[in-house]
């Protein structure tokens, strides 16, 4: 496998198997890459930079503010050093990757010259992480590990086997020939991730807010994150996305259009108005069941006498509207119930023409409503009824995207 003229950047943070990278650019140089090493100043304690230095034949980079070239000290490429060095690669792999590197990586810190260049990089990023089983499954690092994958970093698994503390579990990095298999197959194009490149889809985001009054409306407590991470996996899977949000307070995903609308009515128009051309539909808003029957100009004010009683009358069944009038489109629809979600969820499979249905139950831990991950369940028209167990929306948004690209 010729990797010829591929450009090769290593990142080395501080772990014990810092040592292992010494094998991996013997490896990327003896199918003839160019490679350059990056080390953070702790990974100095584990292995030699004059040994990078020689297997590599390129200075290793360590220091954030190196000495320069008395004689190319005003070039731009001498000051700004780390953005020069992000932008020659056309892969970028650490190896080892420690919990505290992973955790500057999240938070974009760049104390150090390999944070500041993988933030200068336009290439793909690989990350490898290594550490402890205790450290690895600590919440933070599960968190940080998974914001990395929502920013289209590439994650390797660490592998399981006899850890540095003598203990035994994950945690460990993979062998050297592993990771450069997994970086050859990346640049010859294997992991294409974008599976959805070409194809526009629709999704609907976020509650709708039916008036009241001027001030108070009927509602409900979704924030929208469920469909926003659909939107940002979609995009960086090459679809062209459409997101029609309800009224929320997250940011729009980089390159997707957005439509912001307030009530069921605006939502369905907005929708009716975006199908024509769509390759998929995906209607996770929460899309209120009932409305005012007449909104009350004004305020209005309270009675110290009655009780207040507000006429209301059914919203349109955008979901039943879609099925009924689908052209080529797949249409997938969403379910939360707190109870036989299943059985509620595959009535409504059928009755609404639906391609798949995503259902969660909001009493589950972890699941509903305002949180950062999802339990959910996915049946297909075809026969498909598959569980997850818990995990981030992002996450559930690409195995969603996933078996939707499956029908």
């Amino acid at each position: 496998m010729s990797l010829k003229g591929k450009k090769i950047l290593l990142g080395i943070s501080g772990g014990i198997a810092a040592y292992k990278s010494v094998e991996l650019v013997r490896l990327f140089k003896k199918q003839e890459a160019e490679v350059r090493v990056i080390m953070t100043p702790s990974a100095l304690n584990f292995v030699s930079p004059v040994t990078l230095s020689a297997l590599s034949g390129n200075e290793v980079l360590i220091n954030l503010f190196p000495e320069v070239d008395p004689a190319k000290t005003e070039t731009v490429e001498n000051k700004t050093w780390h953005v020069y060095t992000g932008l020659w690669a056309d892969l970028f792999i650490i190896a080892p990757a420690t919990a505290n590197t992973i955790a500057k990586l999240a938070c974009g810190i760049s104390d150090n010259f390999l944070a500041a260049t993988v933030l200068s990089a336009r290439c793909p990023v690989i990350v490898s992480p290594a550490m402890d089983e205790d450290m690895l499954s600590n919440e933070v690092t599960a968190q940080n590990i998974s914001r990395l994958k929502e920013f289209g970093y590439w994650v390797i698994p660490p592998a399981t086997g006899e850890l540095a503390s003598g203990l035994h579990g994950a945690g460990r990095m993979p062998e050297p020939t592993e990771i450069f298999e997994y970086a050859a197959k990346f640049l010859s194009g294997e992991f294409e991730r974008r599976p959805l490149k070409g194809k526009k889809i629709l999704i609907t985001a976020g509650p709708t807010y039916e008036p009241i009054d001027d001030v108070r409306f009927l509602g409900n407590y979704s924030t929208g994150k469920m469909g926003f991470s659909l939107a940002k996996a979609a995009m960086q899977q090459g679809a062209e996305v459409t997101l029609i949000a309800g009224p929320t307070l997250l940011e729009t995903p980089l390159n997707v259009k957005r439509i912001d609308v307030k009530t069921s009515d605006e939502m369905f128009n907005a929708v009716n108005s975006n199908t024509i051309g769509m390759d998929y539909v995906i209607m996770s808003a929460a899309v209120a069941d009932y409305k005012p029957s007449k909104k009350i100009e004004g305020k209005l004010k309270k009675s110290s006498e009655d009780n207040l009683t507000i006429e209301t009358e059914k919203t349109i069944d955008i979901l039943k509207y879609l099925g009924e009038n689908k052209g080529s489109f797949k249409l997938v629809g969403f379910a939360l119930e707190t109870e036989n979600e299943i059985d509620y969820a595959k009535d409504k499979l059928n009755k609404k023409n639906l391609d798949m249905i995503v259902v969660n139950n909001p009493k589950v831990e972890g699941a509903g409503f305002g949180t950062e991950t999802n339990v959910i369940t996915i049946i297909t028209r075809n026969g498909l009824q598959e569980k997850f167990e818990k995990m981030t929306k992002y996450e559930s948004a690409n195995i969603i995207l996933s078996k939707m690209i499956e029908l």
